[in-house]
């Protein structure tokens, strides 16, 4: 308020003083005039406005501040944690998959360990520590290794078996027709010859053969034997030779008989 005009200032200058009044007694202050009323007024009210202006600014600057700005901003607050998620659930999902993979892998090993009877022997090379799983896989490979001889030699034996039983049901077709040709015809064999012809003839073979065999065997060794016996199968007992053998004695005995 400019001096002067306020009703609480004090005399101005060139203003008469307590010493002007009539009467010698107190003057009183002058009245502010309307106009001046009037202004301090209005400059008050400017006053209080600026104030609370400023304080609204200072509330919503604060409130402004704990708020997000922007959609972009609320856009990125709510995508991080799914983000975060999604890698998490990813990483959980590669953890059991390779935890199953593990575990299919270990019970693999404990059923081989189970089956293969060479793992469930004792190996006193490492103790009674658990067996590792190359040794595991080597005593594997030799098991199958064994099975895979076993089987071959009993398919060699099956074959062998095989071979038999066609010839006892080849000699047993022959036995067979042989009895039916004696039961249809009973009378046959009266014509037939004697045994004793038939030890003839069958002496006759073996004497043949014998002298053969006596000079081409050496019994010096039991090596020298079986290489003998060997070629002289192989040169002597040729079907060709034998039936020259059988044909020659059997003229011989026909010129005796005859």
């Amino acid at each position: 308020v400019p001096p002067g005009l306020g009703a609480a200032a004090g005399p101005g200058p060139g203003l008469p003083g307590a010493a002007g009044g009539c009467g010698g007694g107190p003057v009183a202050a002058p009245r502010p005039s309307p106009a001046a009323r009037s202004l301090a007024a209005l400059l008050g009210d400017c006053a209080r406005k600026g104030s609370v202006v400023s304080r609204a600014n200072s509330i919503g600057s604060t409130s402004a501040s704990s708020v997000p700005n922007t959609d972009d901003e609320d856009s990125d607050y709510h995508q991080e944690p799914y983000k975060e998620s999604y890698k998490d659930q990813r990483r959980r999902a590669h953890t059991q998959a390779e935890q199953k993979r593990r575990d299919a892998i270990k019970k693999g090993y404990d059923d081989l360990q189970a089956i293969v009877p060479t793992c469930q022997q004792q190996d006193f090379s490492i103790g009674s520590q658990k067996l590792s799983k190359a040794i595991v896989l080597q005593k594997t490979i030799d098991y199958i290794q064994f099975l895979h001889k076993e089987k071959k030699k009993q398919e060699e034996e099956v074959s062998i078996l095989r071979k038999e039983v066609m010839a006892l049901k080849i000699m047993k077709v022959n036995y067979e027709q042989i009895v039916k040709a004696h039961q249809d015809n009973p009378n046959e064999g009266k014509d037939q010859i004697s045994d004793q012809m038939k030890f003839n003839v069958f002496q006759g073979i073996m004497d043949s053969l014998f002298q053969s065999f006596n000079a081409s065997i050496s019994v010096t060794s039991f090596q020298e034997l079986s290489a003998c016996v060997f070629s002289w199968i192989e040169e002597h007992c040729k079907p060709q030779t034998l039936r020259d053998v059988v044909i020659g004695v059997l003229h011989q005995l026909k010129s005796q008989l005859y």
